[in-house]
């Protein structure tokens, strides 16, 4: 069994891959570990009242906790990125007075880190090519759980997928209670780099966030379901599990999210203050505890002082 080291990123300590039962996901960081959280949206066109809320939400749970709060641009997927995207992005957290604790980063410049990680886990046994298409996978419903028979001469391009273990993968998330999935039933074999060349998000987030120190990840909670595929990536690469919390999501009054909806337009021209406040009634926080307002950034840290994490809903109230 493989007992290498995996090195992210320059000035990051290397982490020693230890195979860890599926069942037990790693230990949390601890307590007293400086909290470093991260806001990671993606470039596809300008922030809406869901994504805003995440960074929000995610900005406030950093500062309650006295800890660090930084920003990813996750573009590794330019069919679907819009160009400006990202500058568009940045200048919205600005004016909202929410502002990273150090350089942003940008995926599309750490493609060295994925693969580096991906050949650890090919070198592991954790990881293997895989030529099955969608077609290939219908009578499983789409779950790869082990490769069909491909002809020779089927030209198709190798996708990697993550060996997915037996056994139930958990985490407790401080809103939604405990919540596990059976990988292999459930999921199935995790791609890792697509048969068109793109890293998929799975991998990239889970190298991202061991290589920046993340220890807690704020996030909506349309990612619920990815949490336990990516401790089981962890495991595999023997790097830290962050805490996770996953917020509310912000849906139309059909009850869609936000961001499947024609009522996801951008925020760009609504009030800082609107924006905030709305937010932080969606984090279930009484809006009489909203401080007086003295600018973005000002009312903002106010407002970090004054959070309570133990009252964020599960679901959003639908009157804020």
């Amino acid at each position: 069994m493989w007992r290498g080291t995996v090195k992210f990123k320059r000035n990051i300590a290397h982490y020693r891959t230890i195979p860890t039962p599926a069942v037990t996901p790693p230990s949390p960081p601890s307590p007293r570990a400086p909290y470093v959280g991260r806001f990671a949206p993606s470039p596809t066109g300008p922030l809406h009242w869901g994504s805003v809320l995440a960074a929000f939400g995610s900005w406030l749970h950093a500062r309650h906790h006295g800890g660090r709060w930084l920003v990813r641009i996750e573009d590794l997927d330019p069919p679907r990125e819009r160009p400006g995207a990202a500058a568009a992005q940045l200048a919205t957290l600005a004016r909202l007075g929410l502002h990273a604790d150090g350089d942003i980063v940008f995926q599309s410049r750490r493609h060295a880190l994925y693969r580096q990680a991906l050949d650890a886990l090919l070198e592991a046994g954790r990881a293997f090519p895989c030529r099955c298409s969608r077609a290939d996978l219908a009578a499983s419903d789409g779950i790869h759980r082990a490769c069909v028979v491909v002809p020779d001469d089927a030209l198709r391009t190798r996708s990697f997928r993550l060996r997915v273990p037996e056994g139930v993968v958990g985490f407790d998330d401080p809103v939604h209670g405990r919540f596990a999935q059976d990988l292999r039933r459930d999921v199935g074999d995790v791609v890792l780099r697509r048969a068109d060349g793109l890293w998929a998000y799975q991998l990239a987030v889970v190298v991202d966030d061991a290589a920046q120190g993340i220890t807690h990840v704020v996030r909506g909670a349309d990612l619920l379901d990815s949490t336990p595929r990516q401790i089981a990536l962890q495991q595999a690469l023997g790097v830290p599990t962050p805490s996770y919390l996953h917020l509310p999501l912000w849906r139309d009054a059909q009850g869609r999210k936000l961001s499947k909806s024609e009522d996801a337009q951008a925020i760009d021209d609504r009030p800082a203050d609107e924006v905030l406040r709305r937010c932080w009634q969606s984090l279930g926080q009484p809006l009489d505890a909203w401080p007086e307002w003295r600018g973005a950034e000002a009312t903002a840290t106010a407002a970090a002082a004054l959070f309570d994490p133990a009252r964020i809903p599960s679901e959003r109230p639908m009157s804020a």
